[in-house]
């Protein structure tokens, strides 16, 4: 029989440890021969990124503790670790950013040199025009102070180059930004874009021929770039045959599929292969994201997203398209395909995240990592997709209800509710399942995570809604949905908070310091001064904010105007700032200025700091203390006790 207790003190099965070694997370996965390679990051072992392979139904650590594959390019890496043919693994050692080979049961071999400022990404193993194998890779070369140079790259696989950096063939250079090198006999597709863009606002698709040197000697911009009208975004290069390419483009507004045909660098098209009102593609954060997969018969297995995602088969040779059912609808990325077989990452409303081997011809999908939540469903909040009302049209969240089949609140008390928002703020919520979100809900605790005007998966227009008003847009977005929810008797107006990290974060500091919406706010290293962002922040993102605020130094009013830190008399709601001490993105000053202001105004708040964290938590022990205090937090200023989690003395 449930109990009758007050929302928020719930018992709950749900610890914090369960989130840190619940879902994990996954980077990258591939077939190799018949085996199934994957990497993921592991809390326990300081949040390191190893690689394992399946092996009787058991994972295998192929890359030992305390060897990390991740890569530092564009700071969030992406593309650490790829495959040759005789099944040996190239990857990048987090630590000092080297290339290495790995032969299954021996130890690594370095293939770049050490202390020269070099990180790679984006590693791709192709056939040479000699027969043999050349690994391709992005690399990022930091010299003092100057900003980094990026080119793509051939590393000799015979290890010269450990020891005579000469020996890296600089393929192609000249741009800010480049990532997807694809290769293919004497050609090259590569990506490529430049500040003041990010890549969802212009980038271009380029295909060069390789000369005799082995370099790019002419190329030509098959699609995407900066337009009269504005930009478009080209992603993800992939050859379907020696003078066939598929990529995916927003010209249209919505990322689709198309092709382009080659006679020499002459080229055909594009052409669109799928015209939908939906995204075939997505912000590409992290290098070598991959939204769709050629099969051998020449069918196209791709993600499909407007709010949620699906999978379709496509079938070129006459158009028709097949929606695929499964259990997964958020956060899906297609890692590799063989034969009919498909590689998936991802979760669903239903399903926590992991990785799937999906059987187009069967219509199977199997979990092979993760997908599987070790509670009972009825533990399990289910998302529901909620539009609402604001000031610039639509405001699209999902709704988790609090959720716990041993309790219920007294009659007549509403619940409280956690407001999430995402960061970027080029992202994307997708109401997936979520160990991190149920240990809320099954205490009593309502979660709405906001798709704010700026986020993707709802088209250009969507995304564009934020273009030089951050701070305003998402702001007035998700406090119209946290009123609607009010509005709708769902949620107790007085008991609302918000959190988010990183450009998250940025969102609920404005929110808290311009809006009476909310009565707690926490913040995961969040930006609280642009200024200091635009000064500290890394190379990728160092010209976001042209975007979303205005270019310096004209818009520096503006700068300032939105900033918390630069009207700290705003700033009168209790607030937890947890920040990572080795955080390049948002560095600790920012949140210890925070702090600071807090205290002047008198503010009840704690400032927690985490040794070896960086942009986002990784290590077990940080997550328990994040999400413990979390809990903490919001019992002692929404007012319910939290049994099983320690109290917080707030400053």
């Amino acid at each position: 029989m449930a109990q009758t207790l007050p929302y928020g003190s719930w018992p709950s099965p749900i610890a914090a440890a369960d989130i840190a070694g619940g879902s994990p997370r996954l980077d990258g996965a591939r077939f190799v021969g018949d085996e199934i390679w994957w990497s993921e990051s592991v809390p326990s072992e300081r949040g390191r990124t190893a690689v394992f392979r399946l092996t009787d139904d058991e994972p295998e650590a192929l890359l030992p503790a305390p060897w990390n594959a991740r890569s530092r390019v564009h700071e969030y890496g992406g593309g650490a670790w790829t495959v040759t043919p005789a099944s040996e693994l190239l990857f990048v050692e987090g630590s000092d950013q080297r290339v290495h080979r790995l032969t299954v049961g021996g130890a690594p071999e370095p293939l770049t040199p050490a202390g020269l400022g070099m990180s790679f990404g984006d590693l791709t193993f192709a056939a040479g025009p000699d027969g043999g194998g050349r690994l391709w890779a992005v690399r990022e070369t930091h010299a003092g102070d100057r900003s980094p140079v990026r080119d793509i790259v051939v590393i000799p696989l015979d290890g010269s180059a450990a020891d005579d950096p000469e020996a890296i063939l600089s393929v192609v250079a000249g741009s800010d930004f480049l990532a997807y090198p694809a290769p293919r006999g004497d050609r090259l597709a590569w990506i490529a874009w430049d500040h003041p863009d990010m890549p969802w606002d212009a980038s271009e698709l380029r295909v060069g021929r390789i000369g005799p040197d082995g370099r790019v000697s002419e190329h030509v911009v098959v699609a995407g770039g900066r337009t009269e009208d504005g930009g478009i975004s080209a992603l993800q290069p992939e050859w379907t045959g020696d003078d066939e390419l598929m990529f995916t483009a927003d010209p249209e507004g919505r990322w689709n599929l198309h092709w382009v045909r080659f006679d020499g660098l002459a080229a055909t098209g594009p052409e669109p292969i799928y015209p939908a009102d939906a995204d075939t593609g997505g912000p590409l954060w992290n290098l070598a994201t991959r939204w769709f997969a050629a099969l051998d018969d020449g069918r196209i297995v791709a993600v499909r997203t407007h709010g949620a995602d699906e999978l379709i088969v496509i079938d070129p040779t006459c158009g028709a398209v097949d929606g695929l059912e499964t259990s997964l609808t958020g956060g899906v990325l297609v890692r590799d395909a063989q034969g009919s077989r498909v590689l998936l990452t991802g979760a669903g409303i239903r399903v926590p995240g992991g990785l799937w081997l999906l059987d187009v011809d069967a219509r199977t999908l199997t979990a092979l990592r993760g997908g599987v939540s070790a509670l009972a469903p009825e533990w399990m909040p289910t998302s529901r997709a909620v539009t609402f009302e604001g000031p610039d049209g639509d405001v699209h969240a999902f709704a988790y209800p609090p959720t716990n089949p041993d309790a219920t609140a007294p009659e007549g008390e509403l619940p409280p509710y956690l407001v999430l928002v995402h960061g970027g703020p080029t992202a994307h919520a997708s109401g997936e399942l979520s160990l991190a979100v149920a240990y809320f809900t099954s205490r009593g605790i309502g979660v709405l995570d906001v798709n704010y005007g700026g986020s993707t998966g709802y088209g250009r227009a969507y995304r564009e809604r934020l273009r030089g008003r951050w701070g305003i847009v998402d702001v007035a977005d998700t406090a119209a949905a946290a009123r609607g929810l009010a509005a709708a008797g769902l949620a107790d107006p007085a008991r609302i908070a918000i959190k988010g990290g990183s450009a998250g974060g940025w969102t609920v500091l404005c929110a808290v310091a311009d809006t009476d919406v909310f009565a707690a706010g926490i913040s995961r290293y969040g930006v609280a001064d642009l200024r200091r962002l635009a000064d500290d922040t890394h190379d990728f993102e160092a010209r976001y904010l042209d975007g979303l605020v205005g270019p310096l130094p004209q818009a520096e009013p503006l700068y300032v105007s939105r900033s918390p830190l630069s009207r700290p008399e705003t700033l009168r709601t209790p607030l937890l700032i947890l920040q990572g001490a080795d955080d390049p993105v948002v560095p600790p000053s920012q949140s210890e200025a925070l702090r600071d202001a807090l205290a002047a105004n008198g503010v009840p708040h704690k400032y927690l700091l985490f040794e070896g964290e960086s942009h986002g938590f990784r290590q077990a022990e940080t997550l328990v203390r994040a999400f413990e205090a979390e809990l903490a937090f919001l019992g002692a200023i929404l007012g319910f006790e939290t049994p099983g989690v320690p109290p917080i003395d707030l400053d």
